[in-house]
């Protein structure tokens, strides 16, 4: 392995534990840039990782360690985290370590890393390539809540009820209490300290540990909200920064829901205007009949879920789902194609069951969906449903709002038309998702109060048009709202975030990660016309 640089950014254990941002205020939040590391903290900014080989089966010249992190940053000494690392070495000089965060929130960084880290060997050329499993993701000091039951997974999706209804409505809100205890249970202390100012604050630690003065990072969707949130909170330790597939900053979970739901459905009408081009479509030939029957077809397996090749039974909102993620990456429609021809004409749902187990698949992977944890579930005892109950501890952690259940219930009524409107085929099970954080302690405000106008280095944030879960709209969105740091890169392309699909993004990415150069604010990429050569 070639020596490093002496260029290599690496931080000197007392000046730069003495210049880190931690100082807790009221309400556990830190101060701003410029406050010395509280005594109690000071332990976690003085180690370093030890680097071994990974477990058997990982590729041989990946690398395993874990950075320790206080379990509650406002009681440093009321517990600990061990936070699993990945990385691969850099192959020439380098200017020290790329943090890699894929998403979620709840997709586990190392196994992605070991699954899919030849597409991003080329960063090695100036840096070492880093992942990690969030806290209580992964091997990370993993979450449950012991989802896995049809009954439980109609709790979760919505069941074949309407929350317009107000006593559906009313059994959904006490479902998700229920819920909410039965993860407070089984998940232990680390779901109450697991909202994205305390993994931020988990991104400081790793930084320090790596040796480096600054954070390189590269995000994807949720990891945006997590490097706008790093920025806030540590700018004066921002290096050069990728956002791909941003995230809103601003909008309560109503808002949210609603404008997934909208970009949800023109990911699915782009595809259907695609696949009645060909004879062989599922849903036919006439445009405007195979959105019906798209429709009709949820609706039916509502009210008639099929046996799947799981011992369960597919409902539409398990359809819905499965679409969802299909959508993620405009190469897997043939693939989604072929699922929905054998849904509809022999009643087989494996085509489509194997999109619902590539919730952890990379932002615009090409290939077939993988289990969210590359395959370690079972040997690494971590909860089946590790990624769904993440994603509801996160995101419930980050959000401020909660309604009362009358309120809740009114809500729903009212929103049930919009949600329907916004999109017949996802509109309910994204309003189902409003009812996820009934009955946990109310979020913090913090990310909508205080993530804004940063004074950083410049960052790069890339949305793509079509994308169907970040919505291009939200880039510059947050790009004003971060402030003049942020520049902006337009993807007019399809699918869930640019890096990974589109051969522009990917080289832009790269040149401003490894050489610093940035497009001009505004710039835009073409929609690739063929595979890229990147993966």
């Amino acid at each position: 392995m070639p020596a490093k640089l002496s260029t290599r950014r690496t931080a000197r254990r007392g000046a730069c534990a003495g210049a880190v941002t931690l100082v807790v205020l009221g309400a556990g939040l830190p101060a701003g840039a410029g406050s010395d590391t509280p005594g109690g903290l000071s332990r976690f900014y003085r180690q370093k990782v030890t680097w071994s080989a990974c477990e058997a089966g990982a590729p041989p010249d990946l690398q395993c360690g874990k950075v320790t992190v206080p379990l509650d940053y406002a009681r440093p000494g009321a517990g600990t985290l061990d936070l699993a690392l990945a990385r691969y070495r850099a192959t020439g000089p380098s200017r020290g370590s790329v943090l890699l965060d894929f998403g979620g929130p709840g997709v586990a960084g190392v196994p992605g890393l070991t699954t899919d880290g030849r597409r991003f060997m080329d960063l090695t050329n100036g840096y070492d390539v880093v992942a990690f499993d969030p806290r209580g993701v992964g091997r990370s000091s993993p979450v449950g809540c012991g989802l896995g039951t049809d009954d439980r997974a109609a709790q979760t999706t919505g069941g074949n009820g309407n929350l317009g209804d107000p006593k559906v409505a009313r059994e959904k809100i006490t479902a998700w209490q229920r819920m909410a205890a039965e993860c407070a249970r089984r998940s232990g202390p680390v779901q109450a300290h697991m909202g994205t100012v305390d993994a931020a604050r988990d991104l400081d630690v790793i930084r320090q540990a790596l040796g480096d003065d600054l954070l390189d990072y590269l995000g994807f969707s949720y990891g945006t909200r997590l490097g706008a949130v790093y920025a806030a909170l540590f700018p004066g330790k921002v290096g050069r920064m990728a956002l791909d597939g941003v995230d809103t900053l601003t909008e309560p979970l109503a808002e949210q829901g609603l404008v997934a739901a909208e970009a949800q459905q023109t990911a699915l009408d782009d595809f259907l205007d695609w696949c009645v081009q060909d004879l062989a479509c599922p849903l036919g030939v006439d445009r405007r009949a195979a959105g019906d029957q798209m429709v009709q077809l949820v609706r039916s397996l509502d009210a008639n879920p099929v046996p799947n090749g799981f011992g369960g039974r597919l409902s539409g909102q398990d359809l819905a789902r499965a679409v969802g993620q299909a959508l993620y990456s405009r190469r897997l429609w043939p693939t989604l194609e072929r699922a929905m021809a054998s849904l509809v004409q022999d009643g087989d749902t494996h085509g489509i069951e194997a999109f619902t187990l590539g919730g952890g698949t990379l932002p615009g992977r090409r290939g077939a969906p993988r289990p969210a944890d590359g395959g370690l579930v079972g040997s690494a005892g971590i909860p089946p449903d590790n990624q769904p109950a993440a994603t509801m501890a996160v995101n419930c952690a980050d959000d401020p709002d909660r309604p009362g259940a009358a309120q809740l219930t009114r809500d729903l009524g009212r929103l049930s038309a919009e949600y329907e409107q916004a999109s017949p085929v996802f509109g309910r099970a994204r309003l189902n998702e409003l009812l996820m954080c009934y009955g946990r302690p109310k979020g913090t405000g913090f990310i909508r109060e205080k993530v804004k106008n940063v004074d950083t280095a410049r960052m790069l944030l890339v949305g793509t048009r079509g994308d169907p879960a970040t919505p291009y709209r939200w880039t510059p969105e947050t790009a004003r709202r971060l402030g003049p740091s942020a520049v902006v890169l337009d993807n007019r392309a399809d699918g869930h975030t640019g890096y990974l699909s589109s051969r522009c993004v990917h080289k832009k990415v790269n040149d401003f990660l490894l050489y610093g150069s940035l497009p001009a604010d505004g710039s835009s990429c073409g929609a690739d016309r063929e595979p890229d050569a990147s993966g």
